[in-house]
């Protein structure tokens, strides 16, 4: 698996009262930041990516291609929530194995590869665990885990991490840029941390109002010259 091109071109979404204008293109195999204020636009960005949204206006390109009409699941996208979206119900190994057959109907290789994910993010020998049996940490490698079965390009993550603890934050950051390295795939992660954007992402998006206010590498847009949109967020002055 490689990573695939993302670009949005002059999509309008509307919310409400509140007009959002995306204009942007991530690179092949790039590791994008999406950050801002709280109600800026930043999940529902990537909800236009996945197609669990769909523009009033514009396109949305994967690889080149316009997947603008496509549903989310004919998408080449993985996403991971804050809540990771386990079912209780079911043990690790089948939550891991829907990425490969909603209906769970796997094949002796698919579970071969299932048994492998798992091992891979840390879980090896807990595939028979229920989600409720783990701790936080351990649900978000699961959910990792199940993006390694789906094997596709493009990587959305929704502030995936934000309920973890300090430590186990940069842990879990530590694994996705592992499997980045290893995967080639395009990673978009939304975070209210400038600290975990400094050390994952290439780039950095900066949404306020629904609209891209700055993008740029990382390093300049937390930098002494950063938008004074973004030294507004990190309360440094205006």
């Amino acid at each position: 698996m490689s990573g695939q091109s993302v670009a949005l071109r002059e999509v309008v979404f509307r919310y409400e009262e509140m007009v959002m204008r995306f204009d942007l293109e991530v690179l092949d195999g790039e590791i994008v930041a999406v950050t801002g204020p709280s109600g800026s636009g930043k999940s529902t960005l990537l909800n236009l990516i996945a197609g669990f949204e769909m523009p009033e206006t514009g396109r949305v390109f994967i690889a080149g291609q316009d997947v603008t009409g496509l549903p989310p699941g004919k998408r080449p996208v993985s996403m991971v929530f804050q809540e990771n979206n386990l079912f209780g119900h079911l043990d690790l190994a089948a939550n891991v194995g829907l990425g490969r057959s909603p209906s769970l109907r796997l094949s002796e290789d698919d579970r071969i590869d299932v048994a492998r994910a798992l091992e891979r993010v840390g879980l090896g020998g807990k595939d028979r665990r229920k989600p409720g049996e783990l701790s936080g940490g351990e649900r978000q490698r699961a959910a990792l885990a199940r993006v390694l079965v789906r094997d596709r390009p493009v990587l959305l993550l929704d502030e995936p991490f934000a309920s973890l603890g300090p430590a186990l934050r940069s842990d879990m950051l530590d694994l996705l840029r592992d499997l980045h390295d290893e995967a080639g795939m395009t990673v978009l992660m939304v975070t209210h941390n400038p600290g975990d954007a400094r050390v994952f992402s290439d780039r950095t998006v900066f949404l306020e109002n629904g609209a891209v206010i700055a993008f740029a590498p990382t390093g300049e847009i937390f930098g002494k010259d950063a938008h004074p949109a973004v030294r507004r967020y990190l309360g440094s002055g205006d």
